[in-house]
């Protein structure tokens, strides 16, 4: 099996600023899963997405485990699925910020621009 890396992991620091600055921003998906009287409200990997980008085929698969198998927990399942799906479906939780830091702090760089108008994740 070919060894999956994203294009972010193989990017160099000045590559992905370039993309991060044009727009591109990093983000995760939400999915519940219920079990009758526990719920679990999770967050898949974080994804980078390209400039133009809106992470709706990559978020898709998460909603649909949630449609599936969130339902079913008393009350947290009723709750979580709605908030799993809404956050997918307007394109995932933006981390760039987060990870901006993250990245640049480790290769101690300064990022030339940080863009903290990001849009809050579904609280539940």
């Amino acid at each position: 099996m070919k060894n999956r890396t994203d294009y972010w992991q193989r990017s160099t620091l000045a590559e992905l600023e370039r993309e991060l600055d044009a727009g591109g921003r990093f983000v995760f998906f939400e999915y519940c899963i219920s079990f009758v009287v526990a719920s679990q409200r999770r967050a898949s990997r974080v994804y980078f997405l390209p400039a133009g980008r809106k992470g709706l085929a990559r978020g898709l698969a998460y909603s649909l485990i949630s449609l599936l198998l969130g339902w079913w927990g008393v009350p947290w399942g009723l709750v979580y699925t709605p908030l799993t799906v809404l956050t997918n479906l307007s394109g995932g939780c933006d981390i760039t910020a987060q990870v901006r830091l993250h990245l640049f702090a480790a290769q101690d760089v300064q990022p030339h621009s940080l863009d903290t108008r990001q849009r809050p994740c579904a609280e539940g």
